[in-house]
């Protein structure tokens, strides 16, 4: 079942001899529970492509349908609800609260929402994510990847739609990376969750379902990999 479908979606900025087109022409269709996986050269269009998908900018043209909703015409209050409610973000830079708990932190979402804290299932999470026995810590008294998964838990912790991740391991080095996407990997197989990953760095795409490669704001190329064994699955259940 989609999730996610684009048709012709462009992005212009400028005018004449200075226009640029951020993005020219994308047509995708995302599946359920799919992750995939975007690279491509700096400039080449992924950032903005995912800020469209996230809502988070405006289309020159063309249409954006997450969970059945073509969110380019949402008013910017329907647009600011339905992002809270279906898209997570996992950013480079985490953007935790320095003041708030691992466990304040993730659960920020849902009290600026309103909505009750399913506590069970929330501490299901950052339990896989070997968080259970940081969630009285603060940001600072944690290492940059268990940083990086309170970032993800806070993101799954709306069960949203859809998960955005920009370059969710920039800061990380490449076995907390590994680690990181890893687990990403599992939670899109054990909460059904679809992932939308911008990465620049090749061997990381691997983990993915999809890969795109978008230059000149295009989709240049799409390859498709296998999923997960069960058995990689199962030996990382919980990251320490």
């Amino acid at each position: 079942m989609e999730l996610l479908k684009i048709r012709e979606l462009r992005k212009v900025y400028g005018t004449g001899e200075t226009q640029v087109k951020a993005l020219d022409g994308i047509d995708l269709t995302v599946e359920r529970g799919e992750f995939v996986a975007i690279v491509g050269s700096s400039g080449s269009g992924k950032t903005t492509f995912l800020n469209m998908v996230g809502g988070l900018d405006i289309p020159t043209s063309g249409e954006i349908i997450v969970d059945q909703k073509e969110i380019q015409k949402l008013s910017d209050d329907e647009l600011t609800v339905f992002r809270r409610r279906k898209i997570g973000f996992i950013f480079q830079q985490y953007n935790l609260i320095q003041m708030l708990s691992v466990w304040e932190n993730v659960i920020l979402p849902l009290k600026l929402d309103g909505r009750r804290v399913d506590e069970e299932y929330i501490l299901a999470i950052t339990k896989m994510l070997g968080l259970h026995e940081k969630l009285n810590c603060i940001p600072n008294q944690l290492s940059g990847g268990q940083q990086q998964r309170a970032a993800i838990a806070r993101a799954l912790a709306t069960k949203p739609a859809i998960i955005l991740a920009d370059e969710p391991t920039g800061n990380l080095d490449s076995k907390t990376s590994q680690d990181v996407l890893g687990l990403l990997k599992i939670t899109s197989n054990k909460f059904n969750q679809t992932i939308i990953m911008i990465t620049h760095n090749e061997e990381i795409a691997q983990l993915a379902d999809r890969i795109l490669r978008i230059e000149d704001g295009k989709i240049q190329k799409e390859s498709k990999l296998k999923t997960i064994r069960k058995s990689e699955e199962n030996t990382m259940t919980v990251i320490e």
